[in-house]
């Protein structure tokens, strides 16, 4: 007979997986504040909201088709069970064109929306970087007017302000992807052969606002390696080629009139540079004429955005400050959102030209900036009002909580261990940042009278020395009134504490 003791069964590890997040109430309600304040901004140069799900059949997405052997190149896949390829979207744009596709006989033209989501990247993760994040996007479709364009960017600048970022603190950068093709095409990159490498190109450059120019240099020649030891091939250009595309990346002037005079010096006198040129006088003309400067918006030939199906003008919303981090390191936290325009993507569809532009804020990105630049309330949001229970007949303890929902108060009756002392109710209170705790014993109960314990009141009390001040203030702490004065005087104590949910 064997006398070896059964195994005890392992417990499961709650964990993570990498490049996510788990986010509490106050996130939460700091997410929804921001937001509510970019669709009143959205909502106010006249786009209207869109929902499309989170997944989409792998080809509508476009640039990251996967095949056989890597079905999970940059996006999340799987198949469905008629072995089509279904994909987790990348970012919200994508989705868009393909319902505008779908629906293109039913909307009015040019079609206006905006719309929020979590999108998701199959990518390394890093420090600020997941895997799952939040979009804002605003779109125009079926319009191939520059002014759709200067739109998106005062628009951009609008959404920063109401956010609380002042002037001087944020700038919008333009520029047109037309100008870069013609330095592409002037180094004998165009065409579908060079497809690749004007990707591997536009990525690099991309990175501008994040890495040196020498580093950039090595992405367009021969490889970068980082600090982790991490190998980033390169474009393979020459050092002449890969300085000629850097040299047209610079700013040097104040103004944009200064900016578009040295672009329109280059010596890249191709038809499609020429066309960039245009479109980008266009929408500064648009600029100056609606009020937006250079300290709003201005044009900037080192924005290229690394995403392929954009066609023209694309812009950069990027903060400007710097703060410092929780151990005090500076922190620059530059482009928050961004776009242009994609006049190829509805066509992919449709088979036939359909001209469309857009701009997404990098919702979890500008939030996390936000918080640490002090522009949101992370603070804990008060909790419900909390009605202790003493015995077992509850009845009478559901009638308080009704009554104070009916009148628009958060309340929750206490549904712990109903033999937990007063005391342990009063932790439970606590750590649910409850503005204030009703109870009800016996005594109270044959005398239709209830005590409020104001929680946050009495969180102050340790603060008092003065023992005559703390026992007029402990007494003001905790009241005793009738129980059909309970609403008003709950409401109250709210008031005093300008307690609101959002």
């Amino acid at each position: 007979m064997s006398d070896k003791k059964p195994k005890k069964p392992q417990k499961l590890r709650a964990r993570l997986p990498r490049g996510l997040e788990d986010r509490g109430p106050a996130a939460i309600a700091a997410t929804r504040a921001m937001t509510d304040k970019i669709r009143a901004v959205y909502e106010r140069y006249g786009f209207e909201p869109v929902e499309t799900p989170a997944m989409e059949y792998t080809d509508a997405l476009g640039k990251f088709l996967p095949d056989q052997d890597r079905p999970n190149e940059g996006v999340f896949s799987f198949q469905d069970d008629d072995e089509q390829w279904i994909s987790l979207r990348y970012d919200l744009t994508a989705p868009l064109a393909r319902y505008v596709a779908e629906n293109f006989q039913n909307l009015a033209l040019p079609y206006r929306s905006y719309r929020a989501g979590y999108v998701f990247r199959n990518e390394k993760p890093g420090p600020g970087r997941f895997r799952q994040f939040m979009q804002f996007d605003a779109d125009t479709v079926g319009s191939a007017s520059p002014a759709a364009d200067a739109e998106m960017c005062m628009m951009a600048a609008d959404t920063m302000e109401a956010l609380g970022i002042p002037r001087g603190q944020y700038v919008v950068k333009v520029n047109n992807r037309k100008v870069l093709d013609g330095t592409l095409e002037g180094l004998s990159l165009g065409g579908d052969e060079h497809a690749q490498t004007r990707l591997t190109i536009l990525r690099a450059i991309d990175k501008l606002d994040k890495f040196t120019e020498l580093d950039v240099h090595l992405l367009l020649t021969i490889g970068r390696k980082d600090p982790s030891g991490d190998f980033t091939k390169g474009a393979g250009l020459i050092d002449e080629q890969a300085e000629k595309i850097l040299s047209r990346l610079r700013r040097n002037s104040d103004t944009n009139e200064q900016t578009l005079d040295s672009i329109r010096g280059s010596a890249d006198e191709t038809a499609t540079h020429q066309t960039g040129v245009q479109e980008l006088e266009e929408i500064a003309k648009l600029l100056y004429s609606a009020g937006y400067k250079e300290d709003r918006i201005r044009i900037d030939p080192s924005v290229v955005r690394g995403l392929e199906y954009y066609t023209g003008p694309v812009y950069e919303v990027e903060l400007l400050l710097e703060t410092k981090d929780e151990k005090g390191r500076p922190v620059r936290f530059g482009s928050v959102g961004g776009g242009g325009r994609y006049d190829g993507l509805v066509s992919r569809f449709r088979g036939e030209p359909v001209p469309a532009t857009g701009f997404s804020i990098g919702v979890s990105r500008l939030q996390a900036a936000l918080t640490m630049l002090g522009k949101l309330d992370t603070r804990p949001q008060a909790g419900p009002v909390v009605v202790t229970v003493f015995g077992g007949d509850i009845a009478g303890y559901q009638k308080m909580v009704s009554d104070l929902r009916n009148a628009g108060i958060r309340a929750e009756l206490y549904l712990g261990n109903p033999k937990h002392s007063l005391g342990q109710q009063m932790k439970y209170a606590d750590k649910r940042h409850s503005p204030c705790a009703i109870i009800q014993g016996s005594d109270e109960k044959a005398n239709g009278k209830v005590q409020i314990k104001d929680l946050i009141a009495g969180a102050g009390l340790t603060s008092i020395e003065d023992r005559t001040e703390y026992l007029k203030k402990q007494a003001e702490a905790q009241i005793e009134v009738g129980e059909s004065d309970l609403v008003a005087e709950v409401r109250k104590i709210l008031d005093k504490h300008d307690v609101k949910w959002g």
